[in-house]
């Protein structure tokens, strides 16, 4: 059986609005850091690693980048696992 979000929503549709949120975010800056590693990893994300990054595509661009860009560290609330994981993928893709 597929996963399904509590709305009884595909995960191929929550895949699809989350590809493309992740590449229209209203910033360029976050736009080019969340859009290509959504593009690379969300295909083996399951439910709870979606519901993961809704919440995280969830927060405001400009802490976002703050946390992101190290230039503020996350609040605990944060899911501090994820943010490393973009940075980790950021530095990555820079080389």
């Amino acid at each position: 059986m597929a996963d399904q979000s509590p709305a009884g929503e595909d995960i191929l549709m929550r895949r699809k609005r989350l590809r493309y949120r992740a590449w229209h975010r209203g910033t360029q800056e976050m736009d080019l850091i969340l859009g290509p590693y959504v593009d690379a990893h969300l295909d083996r994300l399951d439910g709870a690693a979606l519901d993961r990054l809704e919440a995280f595509i969830a927060e405001e661009d400009v802490l976002l980048l703050k946390w992101v860009m190290g230039q503020e560290p996350p609040p605990p609330s944060a899911d501090s696992e994820l943010i490393a994981e973009l940075v980790a993928f950021r530095q990555s893709s820079s080389r």
